[in-house]
């Protein structure tokens, strides 16, 4: 089922996610739920958050590109991250970020260029994943969703004064 997904900035969005415990059926309706979104959205990452959620749940699907130039995103790609923990990071990358949340607007913003993960899947196995590229970056950024954090809060100062003028015009419009 396709969910609505909330817009910044709605005060949701700040919720810290707590820990998710049961490894059951809602848990698994969630996560088919949040893929559904993602996908019909044409997002990379999702938040439970994001639906209004409050779990430590997140999953990434990062598109392949096949000959025709068709993206494509197949449900068994998509890694779905249950109370994720990063265990190490280092260095330092930019790239150009983009938000279901706030939709319509890419910002470069500084991320760890190297993370490593724990987390359990959908029947509470614990894996271990570790990335120095886009999948590293994917990850942060759901992973401030739980925390309650949006991309645009590690914009400058500058930068999200701007935004935030130009996001209040936009919505005074819409």
């Amino acid at each position: 089922m396709i969910r609505e997904i909330i817009i910044y900035p709605d005060k949701r969005l700040k919720s810290i996610s707590r820990e998710v415990e049961s490894f059951d059926e809602n848990l698994h309706t969630l996560l088919d739920d949040m893929y559904e979104t993602m996908v019909a959205k044409n997002g990379v990452g999702l938040a439970a958050i994001q639906i209004a959620v409050p779990l430590r749940v997140l999953i990434i699907n990062i598109p392949l590109e096949s000959e025709d130039e068709e993206v494509d995103q197949p449900k068994e790609n998509t890694l779905e991250m249950i109370n994720p923990t990063i265990v190490d990071k280092r260095g330092s990358t930019h790239y150009q970020e983009g938000c279901l949340s706030v939709p319509g607007v890419y910002e470069d913003v500084e991320r760890f260029a190297f993370a490593k993960v724990e987390y359990f899947d959908r029947y509470g196995n614990f894996h271990t994943i570790e990335d120095d590229a886009f999948l590293a970056i994917a990850i942060q950024h759901e992973m401030d969703h739980l925390d309650g954090k949006v991309f645009v809060e590690k914009l400058s100062y500058i930068k999200r004064k701007k935004f935030e003028k130009e996001w209040r015009k936009r919505k005074k419009s819409a």
